[in-house]
């Protein structure tokens, strides 16, 4: 079975730049860089991969732009501008000289959602994406945050202004599983999963969204989820969403928050893959990314 990974990182640990990776995250600290991520990839029967912006710099994108050009398995990047800048046009106009940059990122679950993705200055640079054929990821949390409110409302509105442009959303928009879980009594009757699935239906009906099935153990108990604890929200991006807009991806090195040593970089999502079809397997372990970031 081909497949891609569509969502994973590299940095060079810098305890200033990188200070989100807090002590209970302590494992991320060091470097992460390909050559770990090749022989991993070689065991595991992975062909290739996104690699996905970590930091809000232009130094990032062309650090992963440098990354790919030595590494011939980072078949894509998604890397970051500055929508809000005033020569946003010419600087994605730079951007086309890189082929292997497929699309931008930034991490708006830090944000406030409402206000970031109404800012007319973004939107009118997310507006010029089309034109260069870059798509654009979205990160949010669909957990209730004390500061930010839930964030799937606010993506909701702000694809609704772009019908051209193509969004994945990462993560399923990283749904509160542990919270869930552990309140016990069934899954798809708690509160938080209800609105979870009711925004991910409105999401999923633009067509022009895809979404990646990744982070979930990282949103679960690292310490005891098991593959049943993501089943169900899986399920709800398969029958919204269904195989052709959905894509893998490990969101390594985050993932080692969480996973188990002797399991696949996919796992638990790959064990749910493979009770689908053959052609639906296909579609999702590489099929949508492919088409989605034009890795040919």
């Amino acid at each position: 079975m081909h497949i891609i990974d569509s969502h994973q990182h590299f940095w060079k640990y810098d305890a200033v730049r990188d200070a989100w990776i807090t002590e209970e995250m302590a494992v991320l600290q060091r470097d992460f860089l390909p050559s770990e991520l090749a022989g991993i990839y070689q065991e595991e029967g992975i062909a290739g991969c996104v690699a996905v912006q970590a930091d809000q710099s232009l130094y990032e994108t062309l650090f992963l732009v440098g990354l790919a050009a030595e590494h011939d398995f980072i078949r894509g990047v998604v890397g970051w501008v500055d929508f809000r800048a005033d020569n946003i046009h010419e600087e994605l106009e730079k951007m086309v000289s890189f082929p292997v940059v497929k699309g931008f990122r930034h991490i708006i679950q830090a944000e406030n959602a409402d206000v970031f993705l109404q800012n007319e200055k973004f939107c009118q640079g997310i507006g010029l994406l089309a034109q260069f054929d870059f798509t654009y990821d979205l990160l949010v949390y669909a957990r209730q945050l004390p500061v930010y409110a839930r964030q799937l409302p606010a993506a909701r509105r702000f694809v609704h202004q772009f019908p051209h442009q193509a969004f994945v959303l990462d993560h399923g928009g990283k749904p509160d599983i542990r919270s869930i879980i552990a309140s016990g009594g069934k899954v798809f009757e708690h509160e938080q999963f209800i609105c979870w699935k009711n925004e991910i239906d409105l999401l999923a009906q633009f067509p022009n969204v895809c979404c990646k099935l990744s982070g979930f153990i990282t949103e679960a108990d690292w310490g005891c989820w098991t593959k049943e604890d993501i089943t169900p929200f899986v399920d709800v991006l398969l029958e919204a969403f269904g195989p052709s807009r959905l894509m893998v991806g490990s969101d390594w090195p985050v993932c080692l928050l969480a996973a188990k040593a002797e399991e696949h970089v996919l796992y638990p999502v790959s064990a749910w893959v493979e009770q689908l079809s053959i052609n639906e397997q296909q579609q999702i372990y590489s099929g949508t990314a492919t088409s989605f970031y034009r890795l040919y």
